[in-house]
């Protein structure tokens, strides 16, 4: 079934879309594809250079998909041009320039071809080229599962780091994974299948209709 549409002012949401011009976030791996953005609304914030996401909110990049309850995108807000009016002068007065961060809140799911990682916010912020997943986070390979309270991926290199506030032998808390040395599977797709020594491997809600 199609969304409803968006209650917002057509001209005012082309505006403050478009001035973010070539600016792509990279979910995906080295990808430079266009992200696909679905949800129940989307409200525009022009002088804020804000566009929020709100209701089952799903971001797509080539095989990588960004899911949570809210996604908010915030763009770069630029001098006025010379002779341009003041952003006090009225809606879309401001000038809004590339893309700045992401975010993404509630029931945060980060989907990979080869990994699930799941959280309760995220932050991709487009300078690093990082996306920074905090709070409960569990990340599952195959039947492989690691757990703790903050992630920090480089969707440029791949690069991945688990973190927690816990320090300590024997302590509740810290980083913890459990790993199957001799596993054949691979891939998020097979991420549940099978224990993981009492880590909960995530489950993420099923990907979107093409449709819509």
């Amino acid at each position: 079934m199609k969304r409803a549409a968006a209650p917002i002012a057509i001209g005012l949401l082309l505006g403050v879309l478009a001035a973010a011009g070539a600016a792509v976030a990279q979910l995906a791996p080295s990808s430079n594809a266009p992200v696909d953005i679905t949800a129940d609304q989307l409200d525009v914030q022009s002088q804020k250079c804000t566009a929020i996401y709100n209701g089952d909110a799903e971001a797509l990049q080539d095989t990588s998909r960004l899911r949570a309850n809210t996604i908010n995108i915030y763009y770069k807000t630029l001098p006025p041009k010379s002779g341009a009016q003041t952003p006090s002068s009225g809606p879309g007065s401001q000038n809004c320039g590339l893309l700045d961060r992401m975010e993404a809140d509630g029931q945060v799911y980060y989907v990979t071809p080869n990994q699930i990682v799941r959280g309760d916010h995220a932050t991709y912020t487009d300078g690093n080229k990082t996306i920074v997943v905090t709070g409960d986070v569990v990340v599952a390979q195959g039947k492989n599962v690691t757990a703790g309270s903050k992630l920090v991926i480089n969707t440029d290199t791949g690069v991945a780091t688990m973190a927690s506030g816990v320090t300590g032998r024997g302590k509740a808390g810290r980083v913890r994974s459990v790993i199957y040395p001799n596993q054949s599977q691979s891939g998020a797709a097979k991420a549940a299948n099978g224990g993981s020594g009492g880590l909960k491997a995530p489950v993420p809600p099923p990907p979107r209709s093409q449709t819509n």
